[in-house]
C-alpha cells in the first residue's frame, strides 16, 4: 500500500470544491435530517476533501493513506449511523469516496488492497452489528451484497487506470515539452554562432585589407629608419636614437599585424590521433621556460589511459600556450600563484545532437578572474582585460577549437559566479574506434 503515484494537488479554493459544498449538502437534505451524527460526519467528510490537498503536500509519503484511512473511518460510521441495520443502509455508495480517492493517488495493485479493505468494512457489520447476527441472510442477500462489493472493484479500476493515462499524456507532455525547449536552445545556440561567424568573417576580410594596407608603409618606414640610422651614427646621436625608436615601434607595429593577419587568415589544419597530455606538456614548458614574472607553481592532473584526440599538435598546443600565458600574467598581478591543469575523460553532447567520448581539459588559475559580463563576450575579437593587450589571443584559440569540433567555456576556478580566478574549460571529442594513428585528415579553419 506504500506504492504511491503522489502527483502536486491543488491548494487553492476552486469550483470543485463549491460542487462538492454543494453534494455533500444534498445529502445533509436527505432523511435522515434528525440525525445528529450524520450531520457531522458529513461535514467531517467535506472538511477532509477540502484539506486533502494540503496534507499530501504537508506529508508526500503518507499523506495519501492517511486521506484513505480517514474516509473509510467516515464511511463506515456514515453508514452504521443512518439506518437500524447497518448493512441496509441507502448510504452505502459512501464508499466510492475512499475507493476513488486510493484510485486517485495510489498503483493498480495497492488501489486493489485499499478497495479490499473498504469492502472488508463495509462487511463487518455482518459480524459487529448484533441485529444482523439476528437476522438469517438470504443467499440472494448475499448476492446483493456482491454486486455491490464488486462495483467498487470495477469503479476504482476504472479510476485508476483513467489516472494512470493522464499521468502518462502528462509525462510525455512534459518529456515534448522539455525536448522543444532543448531544441529551441541549440536553435538559438546555432543562431547565434552563425550570427558570430557572420561578424568574425566581414572583421576577418576588414582586418586582412587593412593588414596588408599597414604593412607597406610600415616597411617603408622601417626602412628609412634604419637608412637613417646607418647615415646619423656618428653625427648626431639625438638622431639616432629618435630612428631606433621608430624601428622599435615599427617591429611592434609589423608584429599587431600579423597578429590580424593570423586572426583573418584560414587555418590549415593537418589532423591525427594525437596524446593531448603531451601538447599540454609542450605548452605547459613553453611557457614556463621564459617566464620571468612572480612565481607560479603548476600542478597537473592527468587521468591514465586518455583516449587519442584527432587534432593538429601544432594549433592546439598554440591554443593552450596562450590560455596559460594569459593565466601567468593574470597571476602576475596578483604576486604570483598556482596553475591547476588537468586532462580528464568525459563525455559530452554534440551540438549536431548525440552524445561523444572525448577529453576534457581544465586550466584554472588564481588570478583575479574574469567579470561574469564578459564571459561570454571574453571570445570576440578585440575583448581583452589586458591592459596592453589587442583582444585577438582568445578569438584565434575559439576558433582552434571550434575548428576540432571542440568547445571552451569560462568558469570561476572557485565554482561560484563571481569567485576568484579563471578556469578554461575545453572538451575535444576523441577519435572513433575506426582511426587509427596513421590516419590523417586535413581540415581548413575559416
Amino acid at each position: 500500500m506504500s506504492e504511491t503515484m503522489t502527483d502536486a494537488r491543488r491548494q487553492s479554493f476552486n469550483w470543485m470544491d463549491v460542487l462538492w459544498l454543494l453534494f455533500l449538502a444534498g445529502l445533509a437534505l436527505l432523511p435522515p435530517r434528525e440525525e445528529w451524527h450524520k450531520q457531522v460526519i458529513l461535514l467531517a467528510f467535506g472538511v477532509m476533501q477540502f484539506s486533502e490537498g494540503w496534507l499530501i503536500a504537508r506529508i508526500p509519503q503518507r499523506g495519501p493513506i492517511y486521506v484513505v484511512l480517514i474516509k473509510i473511518g467516515l464511511a463506515t460510521m456514515l453508514v452504521n449511523h443512518t439506518e437500524e441495520i447497518s448493512i441496509n443502509s441507502s448510504y452505502w455508495p459512501i464508499y466510492f469516496l475512499p475507493v476513488m480517492t486510493a484510485a486517485e493517488f495510489f498503483a493498480p495493485w495497492a488501489t486493489l488492497l485499499w478497495t479490499t479493505l473498504a469492502s472488508l468494512a463495509y462487511c463487518s457489520y455482518l459480524y459487529l452489528d448484533p441485529e444482523v447476527r439476528e437476522l438469517d441472510v438470504s443467499a440472494e442477500s448475499y448476492g446483493l451484497l456482491a454486486i455491490r462489493l464488486l462495483f467498487f472493484y470495477l469503479a476504482g479500476m476504472l479510476v485508476n487506470r483513467f489516472v494512470i493515462e493522464v499521468r502518462r499524456q502528462t509525462q510525455r507532455y512534459q518529456e515534448t515539452a522539455e525536448t522543444l525547449a532543448e531544441t529551441n536552445r541549440r536553435l538559438e545556440q546555432a543562431q547565434a554562432e552563425a550570427r558570430r561567424s557572420e561578424r568574425l568573417a566581414a572583421l576577418g576580410q576588414l582586418s586582412a585589407g587593412l593588414a596588408h594596407e599597414i604593412r607597406n608603409p610600415l616597411g617603408v618606414i622601417k626602412g628609412s629608419a634604419e637608412m637613417l640610422t646607418q647615415k646619423l651614427s656618428k653625427s648626431d646621436s639625438l638622431a639616432t636614437e629618435l630612428a631606433g625608436y621608430i624601428s622599435t615601434e615599427t617591429n611592434r607595429l609589423s608584429a599587431l599585424v600579423t597578429r590580424f593577419l593570423d586572426f583573418a587568415r584560414p587555418l590549415h589544419a593537418d589532423l591525427a590521433p594525437s596524446d593531448l597530455s603531451a601538447v599540454l606538456d609542450r605548452a605547459l614548458n613553453d611557457v614556463a621556460q621564459f617566464w620571468k614574472g612572480a612565481p607560479v607553481r603548476v600542478e597537473k592532473t592527468y587521468e591514465p589511459d586518455l583516449p587519442l584526440v584527432p587534432l593538429d599538435e601544432g594549433l592546439c598546443e598554440q591554443a593552450f600556450l596562450n590560455i596559460v600565458q594569459n593565466a601567468y600574467d593574470a597571476m602576475s598581478a596578483e604576486g604570483g600563484g598556482v596553475l591547476r591543469v588537468s586532462a580528464l575523460k568525459s563525455r559530452r553532447e554534440m551540438r549536431q545532437g548525440g552524445v561523444t567520448d572525448g577529453v576534457e581539459v581544465r586550466i584554472a588559475d588564481s588570478g583575479p578572474g574574469i567579470a561574469l559580463e564578459l564571459r561570454e563576450q571574453i571570445f570576440n575579437p578585440f575583448v581583452t582585460t589586458k591592459k596592453t593587450g589587442v583582444g585577438l589571443g582568445l578569438s584565434i584559440v575559439s576558433k582552434i577549437i571550434d575548428g576540432h569540433h571542440g568547445s571552451i567555456r569560462i568558469e570561476s576556478s572557485s565554482g561560484e559566479a563571481e569567485g576568484k580566478g579563471a578556469c578554461f574549460v575545453i572538451f575535444l571529442p576523441a577519435a572513433s574506434a575506426a582511426t587509427t594513428e596513421r590516419d590523417k585528415a586535413h581540415l581548413v579553419i575559416s
